[in-house]
């Protein structure tokens, strides 16, 4: 018995899609563009990316994320200990050690106190360390949190549980959940976009920027701030933008087709993806061109138009939003201050990498603010967990560097519905554990997704047989944070 009419149809609807010019430049497309988002064109009736009313009234309506990738040292920043620096050299005290697990400590370690002076900033009085001087200046716009904490020692499984909820692949990250459950503002940028510096992509790799098990359309874009803002977005050589929207359209008609046939919903992905980048190929290369920038701009934030730099992102990332990107993701590589050489050490590394970051971030503020956009734009700044109070000394290194330390680290707010001029929670006299208001990643999760207007425990998808959550089974709002 010879196949159906039905079958042969879907056969050779495949076929073409994947032997056509036409399909496999479609699909190159966007496939290269990561799974972009857009909102879908006509012909789908439930459109996924149309923007959604919150739970409850936001306070916040966008976020830029900066990430310190290999976790900073608290003892150096936000978290000053004198009973530290007094101890400096002395054994760690036993109790501390007992069924204790260390990335790479051995044997007996000895105390290690921050060689830099604090200093109480703003009418606040908030401390933070003479290597960020800067941001020091906007010491009142900050809710600094020193109680942080997280069960994963290891970076990218602590990345992924911070931004995923997991410490498995295969989850949604933050930003994925929050396209998913707002939508997107603007049909010309995508929802979530990423930026990287530092040279290198986090530990756990696009993962923190994924979709998981939700649908592809909501996963990250990660765009560069040098070159072609997204690779392979502008159209080949002898096609016309006229041709590429002829070609967009018979596609999209062959797309809901398959879609009216066979219900799956990854064609409205499909569909959202091709439209989204026809029209990124226009908006992208201007929204990420900062070269327009009067200068007094580039002298705030100390950028260079055509570097690649932790500052041009955080230039980027004003600009993103103000072009109606709600999650604006910065990851900075290069923070993993083991101490095992000049290049990983707390008094040469770690000063050139509070440079990098301080002048800019700093600058972020101010510019959010006097352009009237903080009090609707949450700015968080965190790594993916802490140091020791401990110095390493990997095989017998003679440089100053600590090891992973889930039990207590430092993160901060600002903006976006947070009340600045506030340091939340407190750590033991040597900064081992978080011993007041203690905070954990999920608790941080709660509280960014109820200040974008959404209850954590609202926000599900059914997975495998049961509904999932970013926050897992746990999590609570920090209140105390809450203008």
């Amino acid at each position: 018995m010879g196949p159906s009419w039905n079958q042969l149809e879907a056969i050779t609807r495949r076929c073409f899609l994947r032997q056509s010019q036409l399909g496999v430049g479609a699909l190159a497309l966007a496939s290269l563009m990561g799974d972009t988002l857009a909102a879908g064109p006509a012909g789908i009736e439930n459109d996924p990316l149309a923007p959604k009313p919150p739970h409850f009234r936001a306070k916040a309506k966008r976020i830029i994320s900066l990430h310190m990738a290999g976790a900073p040292p608290q003892q150096e920043l936000f978290d000053y200990k004198p009973k530290l620096v007094e101890l400096n050299g002395q054994l760690c005290p036993e109790e501390f050690l007992k069924n204790e697990r260390f990335a790479f400590i051995k044997g007996h370690p000895k105390l290690l106190g921050t060689p830099y002076k604090f200093h109480a900033r703003g009418q606040s009085g908030v401390s933070i360390s003479e290597l960020l001087p800067c941001l020091g200046e906007v010491a009142d716009e900050l809710a600094v949190v020193r109680s942080m904490y997280t069960d994963q020692f290891n970076h990218a499984p602590a990345q992924m549980m911070l931004y995923t909820g997991s410490s498995q692949f295969g989850r949604p990250s933050m930003g994925a959940w929050l396209t998913y459950g707002l939508g997107c503002e603007t049909r010309n940028l995508p929802s979530f976009v990423v930026l990287v510096s530092g040279g290198k992509v986090p530990d756990a790799g696009a993962s923190v920027w994924g979709s998981g098990f939700l649908p592809t359309l909501y996963q990250g874009v990660q765009c560069r701030s040098s070159g072609e803002p997204v690779l392979d977005l502008a159209n080949p050589p002898g096609m016309s933008r006229d041709v590429r929207r002829r070609s967009l359209d018979a596609l999209g008609d062959l797309n809901r087709l398959s879609f009216d046939h066979f219900g799956d919903p990854e064609t409205e992905t499909r569909i959202a993806q091709y439209e989204m980048a026809y029209r990124m190929q226009m908006s992208v290369p201007e929204v990420m061109n900062i070269a327009d920038e009067p200068k007094q701009v580039h002298n705030l934030y100390g950028t260079e138009p055509g570097a690649v730099s932790f500052a041009n992102n955080c230039l980027l990332a004003r600009r993103l939003i103000e072009g109606g990107v709600r999650f604006v993701q910065l990851f900075d590589w290069g923070w993993d201050i083991h101490g095992t050489s000049k290049e990983t050490d707390i008094v040469h590394h770690l000063p050139e990498k509070c440079r990098s970051i301080d002048r800019p971030i700093a600058a972020l503020i101010k510019d959010l603010k006097q352009r009237g956009l903080l009090d609707e734009t949450l700015v968080v700044w965190s790594g993916e967990f802490g140091r020791t109070p401990m110095n390493e000394e990997r095989n017998g290194s003679k440089f100053l560097g600590r090891d992973h330390h889930p039990h207590s680290f430092s993160a901060w707010m600002a903006g976006g519905g947070v009340k600045g001029g506030q340091t939340l929670g407190a750590t033991d006299e040597l900064g081992y554990h978080a011993v007041e208001d203690r905070m954990h990643v999920h608790d941080l999760q709660a509280t960014l997704l109820h200040l974008m207007g959404l209850d954590h425990t609202r926000l599900t998808f059914k997975f495998q047989g049961r509904h999932f959550r970013l926050t897992d089974v746990f999590g609570r709002v920090e209140k105390k944070l809450l203008a």
